[in-house]
């Protein structure tokens, strides 16, 4: 590098910081084509009008101003203020408003504090008052951010009325119609406009959106679905037939059980169109409204299903569930307790009238606490279970250890596609996991050290952190290549490491170094099989010849 000057961004002389400003612009929807270049236009003038040169933009294109956690944008810009990355003196910001219309007016003061603390100042180019920091400035300012949320409350209470009006007639508001529906476009005349694709949306307010049977596959899926649930009763064994033939979700992922009980509990299938199952007013939180607020407009969709079916289906669902307290819950799950002998997660799926393990873990925590709450001790020992987040944070240290030093030795490296897996040169395979102890079985016996793997463990090493007795502390560390054909557990004792190429190391820099040179050994290896044939012929033929000179 010559003796140029390098001006960095964080380090402006304050006098040139004072010229410069960057310009935040808003728009809540996709709507507002012209917004945006509106508000450009105006914070131009108020630059050109203040001598100010405009050096950088924020913006947030379709999102609103409630939350700043949808709000790229302005987060980019409050992170350059808080790393004392900004290289301007100045945010100008169309109005009040387009900063945010914050539910909390002190938020919206929050973020321009930071941008004041920072020796930035804020300037609103449309407000009739000047930013200045006056007690009349502060007080205009402050009803303009109550005003800008109220304005959100307010319209949030017309687009929801306007809603449900519509979803009384049989109009579709919002939302996915489903699999087997679609969205259908009509004019004020009920003429057919066009399905809408996803994403797409109505842009007239004479349109409306009605709902109608889709493609004749999906709507014998559909059918299929209710009719194979009436026989076999059950969610899962439909899903599974589902993937087994092949049959294409919306989404493109698999069939679960979640959705074909969806599907069954639709009551768009038999020509009813339900609106206000829950809401989620000023995105704050998802509320689920009791069944007297929901909207049914009925008969305003073309059945696809017979309603004596669906009624079936829905009368089996309902009865099958059972709501108990959980006094009767326990009660339950000690009778199966004493009946088996034990209790796990086999036992209190398959026994009828228990409630599922899921279940269980929503109102008792883990199993752990249940089986105390049932003074049930299983035979194994679930000690490791509490360590679990240690080795964890652990584990992952390891390997940003492994990755550094590799990358540091000039190989490459990424996820291998596997859990705490790295592939290094698209070629060689590291696992990193925790070498559980586990007591001995008899007295005779020894310890020895589990790793639980993955179903498919790549070939290469296993790089795992070996715990102490009880799993409290660190051990030591060890290496064991893998082949790529390991069960998911693999168990070895003192003796057996030894006579398995099981190497132990004391300190993690003694593992990350034999790590590196193993990669690098097996990189170069790799690398020279990769040469084509006529190369590795001619260099040994040199070889050759120079041998012949020798003797």
């Amino acid at each position: 590098m010559g003796n140029e000057l390098v001006i960095h961004r964080a380090h402006l002389p304050k006098a040139l910081l004072g010229v410069r400003a960057a310009q935040y612009v808003r728009m809540s929807t996709e709507m507002q084509h012209y917004s945006i270049q509106n508000q450009a236009a105006v914070i131009a003038a108020y630059a050109h009008a203040h001598n100010l040169t405009l050096v950088r933009t924020y913006r947030d294109e379709g999102e609103s101003g409630l939350l700043i956690k949808n709000r790229p944008g302005l987060l980019e810009l409050i992170e350059d203020v808080e790393k004392g990355q900004a290289d301007f003196g100045h945010i100008l910001v169309y109005d009040v408003s387009r900063w945010g219309r914050f539910q909390d007016a002190d938020e919206s003061a929050h973020y321009e504090f930071m941008c004041k603390r920072a020796g930035i100042k804020v300037a609103y180019c449309a407000e009739q008052f000047d930013n200045d920091g006056t007690m009349l400035a502060s007080i205009v300012k402050n009803i303009k951010r109550v005003m800008a949320a109220e304005y959100s409350r307010e319209l949030s209470v017309k687009v929801y009325a306007g809603q449900c009006r519509f979803a009384r007639l049989g109009y579709k508001p919002c939302g996915n119609p489903g699999y087997g529906l679609v969205r259908e476009l009509v004019d004020e005349k009920e003429q057919s406009k066009g399905v809408l694709k996803k994403g797409q949306r109505k842009y007239l307010l004479t349109d409306h959106i009605r709902v109608r049977p889709g493609t004749a596959q999906e709507v014998a899926t559909v059918r299929w679905i209710f009719g194979r649930f009436l026989e076999v009763k059950c969610e899962t064994v439909v899903a599974w037939e589902l993937n087994k033939k092949k049959v294409p979700t919306r989404s493109g992922g698999p069939w679960t059980r979640v959705m074909v009980g969806a599907i069954l509990r639709n009551e768009s299938y038999i020509g009813n169109l339900i609106f206000n199952r829950r809401s989620f007013k000023l995105r704050q939180t998802y509320t689920y409204n009791p069944p007297d607020q929901w909207i049914r407009a009925e008969g305003c969709i073309q059945p696809i299903v017979d309603r004596d079916v669906f009624a079936k289906a829905n009368k089996f669902i309902e009865e099958r569930r059972v709501d108990l307290t959980e006094e009767e819950m326990l009660v339950r799950l000690r009778k199966a307790l004493l009946k088996h002998g034990k209790l796990n997660k086999g036992i209190i799926d398959s026994t009828p009238g228990l409630p599922c393990v899921a279940t269980c873990q929503t109102h008792f925590g883990c199993l752990r606490n249940l089986y105390r709450l049932l003074g049930f001790t299983p035979k194994r020992n679930y000690e490791f279970l509490e360590s679990r987040p240690l080795w964890s944070e652990q584990k992952t240290k390891l390997a940003s250890r492994i990755v550094a030093a590799v990358r540091r030795a000039g190989c490459r490296t990424s996820t291998g596609g596997w859990t705490d897996s790295l592939r290094v040169n698209e070629a060689i395979c590291i696992s990193v996991r925790a070498a559980r102890w586990t007591p001995p079985e008899k007295e005779t016996h020894s310890p020895h050290w589990t790793i639980q793997c993955d179903a498919h463990v790549p070939a290469g090493w296993i790089a795992a952190i070996r715990q102490t007795e009880h799993n409290k502390a660190l051990l030591d560390y060890v290496l064991l290549p893998t082949d790529g054909k390991v069960k998911r557990t693999i168990r070895f004792s003192e003796a057996a490491g030894a006579r398995n190429s099981i190497t132990c190391f004391k300190t993690a820099d003694a593992l990350v170094r034999a790590v590196t040179r193993k990669v690098t050994k097996a990189s170069r290896a790799s690398r020279a099989m990769q040469e084509p044939l006529s190369k590795r012929l001619k260099v040994g033929q040199r070889k050759t010849k120079s041998g012949h000179g020798r003797h």
